[in-house]
């Protein structure tokens, strides 16, 4: 039986409960819905059931918005009316693992001054939810959507922890694995178990025909770890698609209740108080023979459905798009293809990370000035998050064409990077390590702290006190460039303090062959006090971090939005780089990447819109027959003084 979907004001009014303070449900609804169909009958229209599945869609949407707390919905207007409440300058995040920043929710929520004292307005806690027992990637191989991981506490102590951080103005964002599920996972077992349903939630096969000719164009994620992207299971007597891991079994898209599955998960996770819902390999979603299975333009109509209906029951949640791709292939998840397309709201820069440590290594940032410069343009009411480090491995994404502009070979500067990161470098001070190399494409990503791969660690063990100020200089620059570059910077865990890298994980079985793990380390609030001790490194980097902070949040010229322009200088050690806010003003930051002293002209500034340039850092700036002389590994931020104002009050 065909179910009618309709969306006139008579069936709304017996959908959605009467009263005041369900009116903005009901104007969502009346507003959005048909946009949400329209994505979903691309995606599902030939599907026999279609109707009774956008009949579903719509009630599972209309319950969850109802079922929203009154201090939720509350949020969610105040959101509606400042839409653009994520892009103001005083967003600064902070990405830790829950267990080793606090040991569970409750011992997060007794530190919560400490991110405070950094000014944090943005806190991402990754792998919240129940993972799998044994080896689960970092817990990215989640058994249960509706539980936490049971060393962390419960689904209640995330809901009180989400709830006091609304009181701080802090929000929450926590990972939604997308592309894959455990394999002990509920619906697996039912699959194993006979389910014909359930074995359709995942890509399965009865012999090697199929797998070995989608192959011919696959990428190996974990070449050394986990190669290939089939793994056979003896219960099911089939081959899974196992794109990460074996124990790690992509689900299939393509059927409409996997869809509908996995917003029940998004609905659930925001009425607990999530505000950012990090959609982990969002890229991989799609498959389709003979491509490399990513960036399919199906993996995108899923990101419109899930944003248009989040847009309804609980339009105060962002979704964050983890893809780490080309860039030309990234900008598209914040909805900018031929015509805007609202997708994700925000999304990760990796190139910004990896053009940083390429600059940092060779004193040279013509190849990132050529890189970043390349970079289609974001829609105005998105953002990325920049950052220095993560809680991955750093993939040496460097494209032969912008090597080439600047007279590079590709490929040998990959390689340069994998040798100079680990050490194996004639001059290298960094102290990191492989992460999954493959002989065959000569391929290898590199693992490590911010602070080893500065210099920190090997200038500690030499004891010389030139080499520790060179490391912390380069610590600091890597994060005012982040922090200036425009969008949602994030701060990851230790690296305010200058944290080395964290050996501990070879002593445990579960973790030893992944080197990512020696930049996971357990935070050492012992340490976390030299903080408070006038020179020590600690108390360097962390008042450096907050002085960035401080600067950023009262300066309307850093909200994010707009447009970045890089500039090119003759200097090879000068990045350079314009934000033009159409609102809020210009700003300008010029960072020399060098050991040595570098310049710009002075009528750079003027070149850059500032009549009235100020610089907010506090750099001693030399001026030297119409030069700006900058000190070595230095940054610099300009604003227009005629640009500044007070920026409204910070949104919870």
């Amino acid at each position: 039986m065909t179910v009618p979907s309709g969306n006139g004001p008579s069936q709304q009014r017996q959908e959605v409960p009467s009263g005041v303070e369900f009116a903005h449900l009901r104007a969502r609804l009346s507003e959005r819905w048909a946009t949400a169909e329209a994505i979903l009958r691309l995606l599902y229209g030939s599907h026999p059931d279609v109707d009774a599945f956008l009949a579903a869609t719509r009630r599972r949407v209309i319950e969850a918005a109802v079922a929203r707390s009154s201090e939720l919905r509350e949020l969610d207007i105040e959101r509606e009316i400042a839409p653009e409440w994520f892009l103001r300058p005083d967003r600064l995040g902070y990405v830790a693992y829950a267990e080793r920043f606090g040991k569970n929710l409750a011992g997060v929520g007794e530190h919560l001054d400490y991110l405070a004292e950094l000014r944090i307005t943005y806190l991402h806690l990754m792998s919240v939810l129940k993972p799998r027992d044994g080896a689960n990637d970092g817990g990215y191989a989640v058994v249960d959507y509706g539980d936490v991981d049971q060393r962390l506490g419960s689904r209640g102590d995330l809901e009180d922890l989400a709830a006091e951080l609304h009181q701080r103005g802090i929000s929450l964002c926590i990972d939604l694995v997308l592309n894959h599920t455990a394999r002990e996972h509920p619906w697996a077992n039912a699959a194993r178990a006979g389910s014909v349903g359930h074995r359709d939630y995942y890509l399965t096969f009865s012999d090697r025909t199929l797998p070995d000719q989608y192959e011919m164009s696959l990428p190996e994620v974990f070449p050394t770890m986990a190669p290939g992207n089939f793994t056979w299971d003896d219960e099911l007597k089939a081959w899974v698609w196992t794109t990460f891991n074996t124990y790690q079994w992509d689900l299939n898209y393509a059927n409409p209740h996997v869809f509908g599955e996995m917003l029940g998960v998004m609905l659930d996770l925001a009425n607990l108080g999530v505000d950012v819902l990090r959609l982990d390999a969002i890229a991989f979603t799609w498959k389709r023979m003979g491509t490399n299975c990513q960036n399919q333009p199906e993996a995108h109509l899923l990101a419109q459905a899930y944003r248009a209906l989040m847009a309804i029951a609980a339009p105060g949640v962002l979704l964050k798009a983890e893809a780490i791709v080309p860039p030309g292939e990234l900008v598209p998840y914040l909805g900018a293809h031929r015509r805007y397309r609202p997708e994700c709201q925000i999304a990760y820069h990796n190139q910004l990370m990896v053009m940083l440590w390429s600059s940092l290594a060779t004193q040279d940032a013509r190849l990132a000035t050529e890189a970043l410069a390349s970079l289609p343009a974001t829609p105005p009411t998105t953002s990325f998050v920049t950052y220095l480090r993560c809680h991955d491995d750093i993939g040496w994404a460097v494209d032969d064409s912008h090597a080439g502009l600047c007279g590079v070979d590709g490929g040998a500067h990959r390689r340069f990077l994998a040798e100079f990161y680990r050490g194996d470098t004639a001059g290298s001070w960094a102290r990191g390590a492989p992460f999954s190399a493959n002989p065959d494409n000569g391929d290898e990503r590199t693992s490590g702290s911010a602070a080893a791969l500065c210099g920190l660690t090997s200038a500690r063990e030499s004891g010389n006190a030139a080499e520790i100020e060179r490391a912390v200089r380069r610590l600091i620059v890597g994060y005012a460039i982040v922090v200036g570059f425009g969008g949602i910077p994030l701060l990851y865990m230790g690296d305010e303090l200058g944290l080395d890298n964290d050996t501990s994980y070879l002593d445990d079985p579960d973790l030893a062959d992944d080197s990512r793990w020696m930049h996971r380390p357990f935070m050492p609030w012992d340490l976390a006090e030299r903080r408070r001790v006038p020179g020590t490194i600690e108390h360097r980097v962390f008042t450096a971090m907050q002085r960035m902070a401080d600067a950023r949040r009262l300066t309307r010229a850093m909200t994010a939005g707009g447009d970045t322009h890089l500039h090119r200088y003759a200097d090879s050690a000068i990045l350079a780089w314009e934000r033009a806010h159409p609102e809020h003003g210009r700003f300008f930051g010029v960072a020399n990447v060098a050991d040595r002293q570098a310049s710009v002209p002075e009528a750079s500034l003027g070149w850059a819109g500032l009549a009235q340039p100020q610089e907010l850092l506090g750099v001693s700036i030399e001026r030297r027959d119409g030069q700006l002389i900058l000190p070595a590994l230095s940054v610099c931020w300009f604003i227009d003084q005629t640009d500044t104002a007070v920026i409204p009050a910070p949104m919870r």
